[in-house]
């Protein structure tokens, strides 16, 4: 249970991180209802389960791979964060829960997903954990506390979502037409500098690999 709690904290605290996808999500919320702003956490949470999962097993030629591509993943993961903002903004302002964001539940779910895989650097992060944690894979016990650490990371992102669209949700119905539409905008404004800003670090960096 400790390895568990470990783990639960860890994804507890990565996606309570402010970032484009917390504004994002919470956007979704007053705008489309709690079910899709959670839907769209629950990708976070997914990608957050999928690195820590490299990570807890040891799967060293792919995170190798990933942090060594990460410039060019980071480029898409910036350039989907603009489009989104630009979508966001451009968007009609709605409180109703029919109406849903393009593609539905599925394309809130995978939209988050492949924005959090757009951060390989994630991987490092978990890898110190669990090499501090004294997992790898060397006997059936150890990935057994691995594969414990991994699920603890998962709920604990899952929690995090579930807590914070219930708090947006209590505000949706407070929220006018007219706030919404300012909300929307400043999210929108947001999500595109936060894009911006990803795409200034991979440029600016001494070289682009």
């Amino acid at each position: 249970m400790g390895v568990f709690f470990k783990g639960f904290l860890l994804g507890f605290s990565i996606a309570a991180a402010v970032g484009p996808i917390s504004v994002l999500c919470m956007k979704r919320t007053l705008a489309h209802g709690r079910w899709i702003g959670f839907i769209s956490g629950l990708g976070a949470a997914t990608a957050d389960a999928l690195y820590a999962l490299l990570a807890a097993f040891g799967l060293t030629v792919a995170t190798l791979f990933l942090v060594k591509q990460q410039s060019w993943v980071q480029v898409l993961g910036g350039s989907f964060l603009i489009y989104l903002g630009i979508q966001t903004i451009r968007s009609p302002v709605s409180r109703s829960a029919t109406l849903r964001p393009f593609g539905g539940s599925l394309g809130a779910y995978s939209s988050t997903l492949l924005l959090t895989l757009a951060n390989p650097m994630t991987i490092l992060s978990f890898t110190g954990v669990f090499a501090g944690a004294g997992l790898s894979v060397q006997s059936d016990t150890i990935l057994r506390g691995a594969t414990t650490m991994v699920l603890g990371v998962f709920l604990g992102s899952a929690v995090w979502w579930v807590i914070l669209t219930l708090l947006i949700g209590r505000l949706r119905e407070r929220v006018t037409q007219k706030r919404l539409q300012g909300i929307n905008l400043l999210s929108g404004a947001v999500i595109t500098l936060f894009g911006l800003w990803q795409l200034w670090r991979v440029f600016s960096a001494p070289k682009l690999q």
